[in-house]
């Protein structure tokens, strides 16, 4: 009994926030309007659903769907019984998506009316039983032959179960990019600890009213956001819609105070036709992660929106995901830089015997934390690389200055080397974005006869600006050493992003490389 007593889990965390906000508004998505006092109702009965059909502790449930009100239920809902959270990236093709569901041994796969269709093909000869049918941002109706959302909510109360916080609470896949994804196990003490560091470091109070616009599939909307402004009792608005006119109309409507995107939806916003005719007088706090914000951007978002104070939260989905925080007062004192280690985490940069690297040179950031994963579902053998020496290994490499400040100067895999030397692509990316007339850009390695790798930038122009290759390299002469200047630059419409807007380098460098080596 006295476990229960001293009980610390994800859905002990809404019960409590009820009982001190009940009338307060909690979710609002679309047209559905939910107090804390009705979401948590909602989230008991949604239990109660899952456990009639079958669902016990330590069961894995799966989900692909857009942003919902929904998917927010289903976060706490199955924290409740005790179930594990699979969510599943959307953008994937049913392949991709069915190895998710086959290495997590999924019992049941939760959709929408929109990925209805790519679910049935995921899940087709997987251990999934039951599809659940979830309501959208916009109404649809329910699909014929899915278990719909308030069919659970009529099966009664969540039963009581003996629930700690070691146990599991989610297993986020990390986009594979060389391999096959792996799958990151996390318990709630993990994920608890994780939203502890992000009240301090990124200042979530209950008075934000939050819009959650980029996937809640993705660790960064789901676990530095949402769960921290349910822990508080913030006020969240949810849409599935990031495109630059929906998210500045729903910032204006609902008076929204704090907003987190990732720099090319920030660059979006700033260059929606729009931008300026929106009242955006309600928001102060303003979050980036995912890549460094270019310089260029900063200064303009500070000069455009003066009363926003900015932060940069780095991390990895196995850290939960915040490990290293750029607050307000070092936004431009350190530019570039993913700030010190956060509340929570011991972060060090260093070589391959694990020894710091002296300030300015290049390692490895690894970290110790009660955030991190437990280890990787059934990958004994990536577990234990990635724990190598007590400490979890990033992949990214970076450096440290004298005050403790880390720039991330790249992942492992997207250094480029060219004629023998080192080329750190956003270095060169930072260039590029000096340069008017550019508005987004990504720098890429690709096979190369003389150089083994040739430095090649993949550049989107501004509206009404036209750019020259010719031109832009010799921008670049300017600015760079000549082994770091681009040998090639590809003016392009747009560059291929994920659906939490990280830049797909490695599409560029398969969309290009034939071109290239011809």
């Amino acid at each position: 009994m006295h476990g229960d007593m001293t009980r610390q889990t994800l859905g002990d965390l809404l019960r409590r926030t009820r009982m001190r906000y009940p009338r307060k508004l909690a979710i609002r998505c679309g047209s559905t309007d939910w107090t804390y006092t009705e979401f948590d109702d909602i989230c008991n009965r949604l239990a109660g659903g899952f456990a009639a059909h079958g669902v016990e502790a330590g069961d894995r449930v799966a989900v692909i769907a857009r942003n919902s009100h929904a998917f927010a239920a289903l976060r706490f809902a199955l924290a409740r019984l005790g179930a594990v959270l699979v969510p599943i990236n959307f953008m994937l093709n049913a392949e991709e998506a069915r190895y998710v569901l086959e290495h997590s041994g999924a019992s049941l796969l939760c959709v929408d009316s929109g990925l209805a269709a790519l679910g049935h093909a995921a899940s087709s000869g997987t251990a999934v039983r039951e599809l659940v049918w979830l309501p959208s941002e916009d109404p649809t109706d329910p699909v014929p032959g899915l278990v719909p959302f308030g069919a659970l909510l009529e099966q009664g109360e969540a039963p009581v179960r003996t629930l700690s916080g070691d146990m599991l609470a989610q297993i986020i896949y990390t986009s594979g990019t060389e391999s096959r994804p792996k799958g990151a196990m996390l318990t709630h003490a993990a994920v608890i600890s994780e939203y502890v560091t992000c009240l301090v470091d990124a200042e979530i109070i209950e008075h934000d009213r939050i819009l959650h616009a980029l996937p809640l599939y993705h660790c960064a909307q789901l676990d530095v956001f949402l769960g921290p402004a349910v822990y508080v009792g913030a006020t969240n608005i949810i849409t599935g819609k990031p495109t630059a006119d929906n998210l500045l109309s729903l910032l204006a409507a609902n008076a929204v105070s704090s907003f987190f995107a990732p720099p090319t939806v920030w660059i979006s916003l700033l260059r929606a036709q729009t931008f300026d005719g929106t009242d955006l007088s309600a928001l102060r706090k303003g979050y980036y992660g995912a890549s460094i914000m270019p310089v260029p951007v900063l200064k303009e978002i500070q000069a455009r929106l003066p009363q926003v104070r900015l932060w940069n939260l780095y991390g990895q989905t196995e850290i939960a995901p915040v490990a290293t925080v750029l607050k307000p007062e070092d936004q431009l004192r350190k530019a570039g830089s993913a700030g010190r280690p956060a509340l929570n985490v011991e972060t060090r940069v260093v070589d391959d015997d694990m020894r710091d690297v002296p300030p300015g040179e290049v390692g490895e950031i690894v970290h110790r934390s009660p955030q991190l994963l437990s280890g990787y579902f059934q990958d004994e053998e990536r577990t234990r690389e990635a724990l190598l020496g007590g400490w979890f290994h990033s992949g990214d490499l970076a450096t440290v200055d004298d005050e403790g400040y880390i720039t991330v100067v790249d992942r492992k895999k997207d250094m480029i080397k060219s004629g023998g030397e080192n080329v750190s692509s956003r270095e060169v990316e930072e260039a590029l974005y000096a340069i008017a007339g550019v508005s987004e850009v990504a720098v890429i390695g690709l096979p190369d006869p003389r150089w083994i790798e040739a430095v090649v930038a993949v550049v989107v122009a501004k509206q009404g600006h036209k750019l020259h290759e010719a031109d832009v390299i010799a921008a670049c002469a300017g600015r760079l050493a000549p082994f770091k200047t681009p040998k090639r630059v590809i003016l392009a419409d747009a560059l291929p992003k994920n659906p939490s807007g990280k830049l797909l380098k490695r599409e560029l460098r398969l969309r290009y490389a034939p071109a290239h080596e011809s």
